[in-house]
Protein backbone atom coordinates (compact mmCIF):
# COMPACT_ATOMS: atom_id res chain seq x y z
CA UNK A 1 0.00 0.00 0.00
CA UNK A 2 0.97 3.29 -1.00
CA UNK A 3 0.04 6.77 0.57
CA UNK A 4 -3.26 6.86 2.86
CA UNK A 5 -4.53 4.09 4.45
CA UNK A 6 -6.94 4.45 7.08
CA UNK A 7 -4.56 4.17 10.29
CA UNK A 8 -2.71 7.29 8.70
CA UNK A 9 -5.81 9.38 8.33
CA UNK A 10 -6.86 7.97 11.47
CA UNK A 11 -4.03 9.13 13.23
CA UNK A 12 -3.47 12.47 11.58
CA UNK A 13 -7.32 13.04 12.81
CA UNK A 14 -6.63 12.52 16.03
CA UNK A 15 -3.43 14.65 16.36
CA UNK A 16 -4.87 17.74 14.47
CA UNK A 17 -8.05 17.35 16.82
CA UNK A 18 -6.13 17.27 19.71
CA UNK A 19 -4.11 19.96 18.92
CA UNK A 20 -7.62 22.35 17.46
CA UNK A 21 -9.11 21.67 20.41
CA UNK A 22 -5.46 22.83 22.46
CA UNK A 23 -5.94 26.15 20.38
CA UNK A 24 -9.11 26.78 20.89
CA UNK A 25 -9.26 25.75 24.74
CA UNK A 26 -6.37 28.51 25.17
CA UNK A 27 -8.14 31.08 23.08
CA UNK A 28 -11.06 30.71 25.62
CA UNK A 29 -8.63 30.85 28.82
CA UNK A 30 -7.16 33.87 27.39
CA UNK A 31 -10.09 35.55 26.53
CA UNK A 32 -11.37 34.65 30.05
CA UNK A 33 -8.54 36.17 32.30
CA UNK A 34 -7.34 38.83 30.40
CA UNK A 35 -7.44 41.84 33.27
CA UNK A 36 -9.32 44.17 31.43
CA UNK A 37 -12.14 41.97 31.08
CA UNK A 38 -11.83 41.10 35.03
CA UNK A 39 -14.82 43.82 36.09
CA UNK A 40 -17.29 42.83 32.98
CA UNK A 41 -17.14 38.84 34.43
CA UNK A 42 -16.87 40.05 38.43
CA UNK A 43 -20.35 41.86 37.24
CA UNK A 44 -21.70 39.50 35.68
CA UNK A 45 -21.11 36.58 38.63
CA UNK A 46 -23.08 38.72 40.63
CA UNK A 47 -26.33 39.02 38.56
CA UNK A 48 -27.98 35.64 40.05
CA UNK A 49 -27.60 37.10 43.54
CA UNK A 50 -29.56 40.38 42.55
CA UNK A 51 -32.86 40.96 43.24
CA UNK A 52 -35.39 41.79 40.43
CA UNK A 53 -37.25 44.74 40.92
CA UNK A 54 -40.51 43.45 38.47
CA UNK A 55 -42.91 41.36 40.25
CA UNK A 56 -43.48 37.88 38.33
CA UNK A 57 -46.75 36.77 38.14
Amino acid sequence: MTGLDYETVARFAQQAGTLYFGAIFFAGLTYALWPSRRETFRRMSQLPLEDDHDEHV
